[in-house]
């Protein structure tokens, strides 16, 4: 994993809005460029407490890291992404289980989800070893297609990668963010800790209750497509024993020579950034790992689509933000999402 492209990114999905009224120890940092936050009900600030249960974080994330970074030439994924070889070769079992649920994904949701678009995502400019901004010529999309595909990649019951092109590259931004909020969720239980908040690089996990014995209150930000915005509320949801994960286009995007913004999530099918009026799409799960990924999918497939989708998976729930030709913003929500408040009508600021 890294750091986001802007700083503010990590504040695009979620933040706790409520004050604090009994004690809680909470902590802000990032390690291996990944932004990543704490916070624990009911226990006193504590500063060799902190000081181990950070460096207990900080080890697991680094493990992670290790094993999932795209962005590290010494991790797992990137010596396989480098590898021309079609054999299959040994990773960790962590690193099997996120690609197995990551190609399980694109399965289901009939390729609207794919974590194999790095060619695409570097064209584009916002792959992990390019910084080039505009749009490519249909030629140079349909050579990048060809190096991609879900189905070019397997895990083997051994927990093997096998690539069946040599070209094949993967990336799992899009799901291994949520599944690091989750095994920080997960140690902080095993250590006896049942109220905490974990974000990690903007994806949460709300366990327990907060410091006022209330269900975390869990803030979602207004789409705004400036480079430079303040922080705006559209609506809080409160969250307790669930994950929550919002994908959108408003903080990693470009506007072409036209005006017409060109988001970072693209449409595995088509190869270009979805065009749609779709701002983000925040989701509920069980889990972080299910929430990161399904927002990424029910952006890809739009509202309509997404909300067909969402039918048929009953433990999750999501809410649309969808730009207006007036400049407004319309938000729909899932018949399984939260109930949530919503804030004073948002209009686009750009």
């Amino acid at each position: 994993m890294a750091r986001r492209r802007t700083l503010l990114l990590a504040l695009a999905v979620a933040l706790p809005v409520a004050s604090v009224a009994m004690p809680s120890l909470s902590w802000r940092a990032t390690t291996m460029g990944t932004d990543y936050s704490v916070t624990i009900a009911g226990v006193a600030p504590n500063v060799r407490l902190e000081t181990e249960l950070r460096a207990a974080v900080e080890q697991r994330l680094e493990e992670i890291n290790r094993q999932m970074s795209h962005y590290r030439p010494d991790s797992e994924l990137s010596r396989f992404n480098r590898s021309v070889q079609t054999t299959p070769v040994k990773v960790s079992p962590k690193l099997a289980h996120v690609t197995r649920r990551a190609l399980e994904l694109a399965r289901d949701s009939d390729g609207a989800f794919d974590p194999t678009l790095e060619p695409l995502l570097r064209l584009w400019g916002f792959g992990s070893e390019t910084n080039i901004v505009g749009v490519p010529t249909d030629e140079q999309i349909a050579v990048a297609l060809r190096q991609c595909g879900a189905r070019h990649l397997r895990v083997t019951a051994a927990d093997e990668l096998q690539k069946d092109i040599p070209g094949l590259q993967f990336n799992l931004s899009a799901i291994a963010k949520g599944y690091a909020a989750d095994e920080v969720a997960r140690l902080l239980c095993g250590l006896g800790y049942s109220n905490l908040l974990v974000a990690v690089s903007g994806e949460m996990v709300a366990l327990g209750r907060n410091p006022q014995g209330r269900p975390w209150q869990v803030g979602i930000e207004q789409p705004r497509y400036t480079r430079w915005r303040n922080l705006q509320l559209c609506a809080v949801v409160p969250l307790s024993g669930r994950a929550i994960s919002t994908s959108g286009d408003s903080h990693q995007f470009f506007r072409d020579e036209t005006g017409r913004i060109r988001g970072h999530i693209l449409d595995p099918r088509t190869g270009r950034p979805v065009e749609h009026r779709l701002a983000s799409v925040t989701v509920v799960a069980p889990d972080a790992l299910t929430a990161d990924g399904a927002a990424t999918t029910l952006f890809v497939l739009g509202v309509e689509r997404g909300l067909h989708w969402l039918e048929e998976r009953p433990t999750l729930g999501a809410l649309f933000i969808v730009r207006e030709s007036d400049g407004s913003f319309r938000l729909i929500p899932s018949p399984r999402f939260p109930s949530y408040a919503q804030h004073s009508p948002a209009r686009k600021t750009d």
